[in-house]
């Protein structure tokens, strides 16, 4: 198979040790290309020289939501003249985590509209991260009317990105409504481990009704291990498991897919 890591955190400490070990066996698993989201401004400039260092891997520039109470104007500055760099590709991880809430609410709001004005200037797709406690969608709803707010999906935006997606929904997770809001917004879609996890059900519907061209596999590394992946250390090799599963769901070849 052919495959592409829509997200690994390879600037991730956890393969300080091995990394060049790591991306070469994913390169013997098929995966032509990845993408090493940063999470604030120390892991985007760690993104950027493994993008420099390895021509297969490409870089984002963001805060994710989790960060975002840390972050100083200074540091915000510092990432929207990274979003400048040929290199980066995508303007993220950013978004809403109303589960564990390591950052304020209103903290993480103002850190997401920073971040789709930015998208829209550099006309780069924001990765988007959204998650709300077991059984709510609070997050998925909010996020959804920020996005609208904005003119995401609006004739400014398709007229900005095209023929590009706007963003896309990374590590999908919640209900199958959600997934069609996001949809009828022109964002894409990308699954990982966090497919194959009780209660994530409604994956698998998505999984079907999302059209082809707006699909993506991620393994989200060092997190969320697929069924037969290492519990310690995910690894994007392991995208494979994911992709198969995708097209298990879609009933369509693997490798055509």
């Amino acid at each position: 198979m052919r495959l592409v890591d829509s997200h690994a955190h390879l600037q991730s400490d956890r393969f300080a040790p091995d990394v060049d070990a790591v991306v070469g066996a994913a390169r013997g698993a098929g995966v032509e290309r990845l993408l090493a989201p940063g999470w604030d401004v120390g892991s985007c400039r760690a993104a950027l020289e493994l993008s420099e260092r390895f021509g297969s891997i490409d870089a984002s520039a963001g805060v994710h939501p989790h960060d975002a109470g840390r972050q100083t104007d200074a540091d915000l500055e510092a990432i929207e003249q990274l979003a400048e760099d040929a290199r980066v590709v995508a303007i993220g991880e950013t978004g809403l985590d109303y589960d564990r809430e390591f950052s304020p609410r209103e903290v993480q709001l103002t850190s997401l509209r920073r971040h789709i004005q930015l998208a829209f200037r550099v006309g780069k797709p924001l990765i988007l991260h959204c998650r709300s406690k077991r059984g709510e969608q609070d997050a998925q709803d909010e996020l959804l009317r920020e996005l609208e707010s904005a003119g995401v999906g609006g004739g400014e935006w398709r007229a900005r990105f095209k023929e590009r997606v706007p963003g896309l929904v990374h590590s999908f997770s919640g209900p199958v409504d959600y997934a069609e809001r996001a949809l009828q917004l022109g964002l894409a879609i990308s699954f990982s481990g966090l497919s194959f996890r009780n209660g994530e059900g409604a994956t698998a519907e998505v999984a079907g009704l999302t059209p082809a061209d707006r699909l993506l596999v991620e393994t989200d590394s060092p997190y969320l291990s697929p069924p037969g992946g290492p519990r310690r250390r995910n690894e994007p090799r392991w995208v494979e498991v994911t992709a198969r599963w995708l097209a298990d769901q879609r009933g369509e070849d693997p490798d055509a897919l």
